[in-house]
């Protein structure tokens, strides 16, 4: 319950239909793609930084949660609000302030769909790289908050590489400029990478400088099919040796496959057990080399089929449709995104079909095999205790091996509440607690996004 005097301020301030109390209304807000369910006390929609600011600097004043929300796309629970509080939705702060190709730039507010930015910048013969699933969906806040991925990361990397600065508002309702608008820039810390990827845990995102890439010249695509898992992770090895890399390197195991095959029988040989999605871009003169190239490390004697295709756009529209197949099949499945070295993959590949046999549980694999990205999914029926404490103990042991194998529990998901529990796999203590001193002086009275991250 939220204390009245807080309440009447927010009412001065903002318009009913910037404010919602009602719990109907505040019910689009408790959840997001991890489909767990967490109502805030309320919900506030601001449209300026100086709003932001006056609601954190209020926040503060009576110590009420402020959860900084995107559009509500990640999968890990990082804009639930699990402690109450009050959901703030930027998603009505659109404004591209700037766009500006002579310097390859873009400057927009936080609630801007990827989309859009590409959108702007299309004409202007540029694209901004990360491209995860839910870009046409998602905003670039969320995709700053989590350090969003995608496909094409194999060779253009995460959101991380691709923000200049930020502008934004700390837990403590400082207004902060980080980063430049040039690319070179080393004047101070880099607060600007500090703040991607910390989930709204250290300041609300308001203005972000976006840095554009020239889109390529051309664009070809390449499926590849295998009768067994050794044959095509000796492929993706195989192929990220070679000098020029793919634009994007993505896998499918026999579960993913059997879930396009339920949809459209005729799509794949029916005695493939995995596949392999390939995109190469780059000069008109280069793509033939760089075809060859990775059609020659495809040969084995597991491979069944592998050619160019005609529709690279079809390709990757048959590639998004696997998680909402995946909803289809198992409404509850935990997701999640793991990377390990690629030269790894094979062993890390294994394990996973021998823990899910061991642990008797459906699992379907697929993934962007070019950064050693699996989305590792466990499909379990909610009801049925005994599947779920042997989904739990399956995972932790998903995890200490992803550990061994010098890999990382998150690659563009983010931590969020799903797995703050096991965030002490990977990082010391020594680590933490510095990482717990930063979020003390960006935030000293734990109002933004308490909770997460941390176990």
């Amino acid at each position: 319950m939220l204390p009245v005097d807080f309440v009447a301020q927010l009412n001065s301030t903002f318009p009913s239909d910037r404010f919602y109390t009602d719990p109907v209304d505040c019910y689009s807000y408790a959840y997001d793609n991890s489909r767990k369910i967490f109502p805030p006390d309320a919900v506030l929609f601001p449209l300026t930084e100086k709003e932001v600011q006056s609601i954190v600097l209020l926040c503060n004043q009576y110590e009420i949660p402020l959860i900084p929300r995107g559009r509500g796309t990640g999968t890990a629970g990082g804009s639930l609000p699990e402690q109450g509080g009050i959901a703030l939705s930027l998603e009505r702060m659109l404004e591209i302030i700037t766009v500006d190709p002579a310097n390859r730039v873009i400057v927009a507010e936080p609630g801007v769909l990827n989309q859009t930015i590409q959108d702007a910048a299309k004409p202007h013969g540029f694209f901004w790289p990360p491209d995860p699933s839910s870009a046409a969906y998602s905003s670039i806040g969320g995709n700053i908050a989590t350090s969003a991925g995608g496909p094409h990361a194999v060779k253009y990397g995460t959101t991380r590489d691709h923000v200049l600065g930020i502008k934004a508002v700390t837990g403590a309702g400082d207004i902060i400029k980080t980063g430049c608008y040039t690319t070179k820039g080393v004047v101070g810390y880099d607060l600007t990478r500090l703040l991607i990827g910390s989930e709204g845990t250290l300041a609300v995102v308001t203005e972000a400088t976006l840095k554009l890439t020239a889109l390529p010249a051309s664009v070809a695509g390449i499926t590849a099919y295998f009768r067994d898992l050794g044959s095509c992770t000796s492929a993706i090895v195989q192929i990220m040796a070679q000098p020029q890399l793919p634009s994007a390197l993505e896998f499918l195991d026999a579960g993913a496959l059997n879930l396009i095959r339920g949809r459209d029988p005729d799509l794949l040989p029916l005695d493939s057990q995995a596949m392999l999605m390939i995109e190469v871009d780059g000069s008109v003169n280069e793509i033939p080399d760089a075809i060859a190239s990775i059609l020659k490390a495809c040969q084995s004697d597991g491979l069944i089929d592998a050619r160019q295709v005609e529709d690279t756009a079809a390709l990757w529209k048959a590639r998004k449709t696997l998680s909402p197949l995946l909803r289809e099949v198992a409404p509850k499945k935990i997701n999640e995104d793991v990377v390990v070295p690629v030269d790894k993959l094979p062993e890390f590949l294994t394990e996973l079909a021998r823990l899910g046999e061991h642990y008797q549980l459906a699992n379907v694999n697929f993934g962007h095999a070019g950064n050693g990205n699996i989305h590792v999914n466990l499909l379990i029926n909610p009801d049925n205790p005994d599947e779920v404490q042997r989904a739990e103990q399956c995972l932790d042991e998903i995890f200490d091996h992803v550990i061994q194998l010098n890999g990382t529990l998150s690659g563009e998901h983010g931590i969020g509440s799903e797995k703050r529990a096991f965030v002490n796999k990977e990082i010391d203590a020594v680590t933490m607690a510095l990482m717990k001193n930063i979020k003390q002086l960006f935030d000293p009275k734990n109002i933004l996004n308490p909770g997460k991250l941390f176990p």
